[in-house]
């Protein structure tokens, strides 16, 4: 399965890839760290946005009363549609869906449905007759990479979110009770699956995590992996033509635990925040404050560096640069005249870059005789002045 998107140059890939050999990523991230994510909700139960980074995943949740499959008389349904528009990416053509769009979508659906994650029998209103069809609309608002991610953490968010109608049987009379009748009741969500997404360069030997749209174009392959908090893998599909052995998948399967846990636990955090202010009365875009910047395998810890030998340094250099300018001695060295723009200090060679020409003799000549005859007017001047000055003394 690979995404389509805009194409790189070949400078644009050799730099990615000489800077995921040397474990760097562009926006600074570790290998297994994921990017910023935010979890927005709207007014409406089961409407929610999610941000990974730049990819953004609109999520909206909405059911039916329909008829049930003949042989799961007493189950209800679930779909998932998940919608690229070309607003999104210019590689998404609007009314035309990709081949990864097809099979993202496939997938989204069978590992939601297959994993039990909803407990669909408790959707049946009258066995054979009439169950609540669940429908999930997910619409890409913008492809920063790692779609797949993104999306499942909207369709399970805005899952939790929901509240359906509650209903009401009285023979074969089927009552649906508005919200200022009866409290809408929230659906039956048995386990949460997460979609983790790794990429594989220079043939399977390089992992990375959460790859971006740019990443996505070099990555020889990828893997998707869908797991709950209980290390339970609800589905996995791979791509590309790297051939992973059995230890690659294992060591991807305990990466996608931790970084399972880690976003169960901010959608948790989530829902509760906006339960919490919609008990309050506060309606309207409201956004998770607990999400961290960047989510990480395993934190650092923070050590105290002795820093008192630097600044002593630094302190001695400013002391230095404070004090008087040296004074400049008078070199014995005279200018010697080369050329036009050119003046030769100190004994050298010959100077071979100007060339003196007839044209600039003269005008040195014309130069010389301009100072002479202001130099001859200004004597006799001053003979003028004195012969006038004397002729007064003696009157």
């Amino acid at each position: 399965m690979k995404s389509a998107s805009v194409p790189l140059s070949s400078c644009e890939r050799d730099f990615l890839l000489q800077s995921i050999r040397s474990r760097k990523r562009l926006d600074g991230r570790e290998t297994y760290d994921y990017r910023k994510l935010k979890i927005s909700f709207g007014v409406d139960r089961g409407h929610c946005e999610v941000q990974l980074g730049r990819t953004r995943v609109l999520g909206q949740v909405s059911c039916d009363i329909a008829q049930p499959k003949p042989n799961r008389p007493t189950e209800g349904q679930l779909f998932v549609n998940v919608e690229l528009s070309p607003m999104a990416s210019p590689a998404f053509e609007s009314g035309r869906t990709t081949e990864f769009g097809v099979e993202l979508n496939r997938f989204m659906e069978r590992f939601y449905v297959e994993s039990r994650a909803i407990d669909v029998e408790s959707l049946c209103i009258v066995a054979g007759e009439k169950v609540w069809s669940v429908r999930v609309d997910l619409h890409v608002l913008d492809n920063g990479g790692n779609i797949a991610d993104c999306a499942s953490i909207a369709a399970i968010t805005a899952l939790a979110h929901f509240r359906r109608p509650d209903v009401s049987v009285i023979g074969e009379e089927v009552t649906i009770h508005s919200p200022e009748d009866r409290d809408p009741v929230p659906l039956s969500i048995l386990h949460m699956p997460v979609c983790i997404t790794f990429g594989f360069f220079d043939e399977g030997e390089l992992l990375l995590v959460d790859p971006t749209d740019k990443e996505e174009i070099i990555m020889n392959g990828r893997m998707i992996m869908a797991m709950n908090i209980h290390r339970e893998i609800c589905g996995a599909i791979m791509g590309g033509g790297v051939s992973l052995e059995s230890d690659q998948i294992l060591r991807c399967s305990k990466i996608a635990s931790v970084k399972v846990a880690e976003i169960v636990a901010l959608i948790q955090e989530a829902l509760a925040e906006d339960s919490k202010q919609r008990a309050v009365g506060k309606t309207g875009l409201i956004e998770s404050d607990t999400t961290p910047s960047i989510i990480t395998v395993t934190s650092a810890d923070e050590s105290d560096v002795d820093i008192t030998e630097a600044v002593e340094k630094a302190t001695d250099r400013q002391n230095v640069s404070e004090m008087s300018p040296l004074s400049v001695e008078e070199t014995p060295w005279e200018a010697e005249f080369k050329g036009p723009g050119t003046a030769q200090i100190g004994e050298g060679g010959d100077n071979s870059w100007t060339v003196i020409d007839d044209d600039d003799e003269e005008m040195e000549d014309d130069d010389e005789i301009e100072i002479t005859g202001v130099k001859t007017n200004n004597e006799s001047a001053a003979q003028r002045l004195q012969q006038k000055n004397g002729s007064k003394g003696e009157n």
